[in-house]
């Protein structure tokens, strides 16, 4: 979802750069790659372990300023250009869609308050805060628990495959 459909990585970096200013470091696209898609507490150790700022700020009050701020800025959120154009053309030609995203609910919720009827669209949505979800990415938990979800309907099951 967050860079593909909507583009809310921004917020991420914004953020975290601001958080980072004040202990005069800087967030480079290395240490992004290396938190993209964790589950928040995992992104957030590696957050403060990689930049040397573990003694000074926890990963808990990392991620509680983090929230802080994100909150003000998601419901900002605009969709990546073409993502409702490809979205609208998959619903109307009946192939089943699904959002796997590492975004718990409130976050989700607050990304997506203005795209609604856009995601509403989608066959099912599964959460990086959902009981299946064991681990976020690399992990592959999200998008098998979304994959499942389409066979216990009746899509994607081997004999259609076929």
């Amino acid at each position: 979802m967050d860079g593909l459909l909507l583009d809310t990585e921004k917020f991420y970096t914004e953020v975290q750069e601001i958080i980072l200013a004040r202990f005069n470091k800087t967030f480079d696209w290395s240490l992004k790659a290396k938190m993209m898609g964790k589950k928040a507490i995992e992104a957030a150790r590696v957050f403060v372990e990689e930049t040397g700022i573990s003694d000074s700020l926890s990963a808990e009050d990392f991620l509680v300023e983090r929230e802080a701020m994100l909150q003000k800025l998601f419901p900002t959120s605009e969709l990546m250009p073409g993502a409702s154009r490809l979205i609208e053309h998959l619903h109307a030609k009946g192939v089943p869609i699904c959002l796997a995203t590492g975004s718990h609910r409130r976050h989700f919720e607050l990304k997506t308050q203005r795209h609604g009827d856009l995601f509403k669209l989608m066959h099912h949505i599964v959460l990086g805060d959902d009981p299946e979800v064991k681990q976020g990415k690399p992990s592959p938990d999200v998008f098998l628990a979304a994959a499942r979800r389409f066979e216990v309907c009746g899509y994607g099951s081997r004999s259609e495959a076929r």
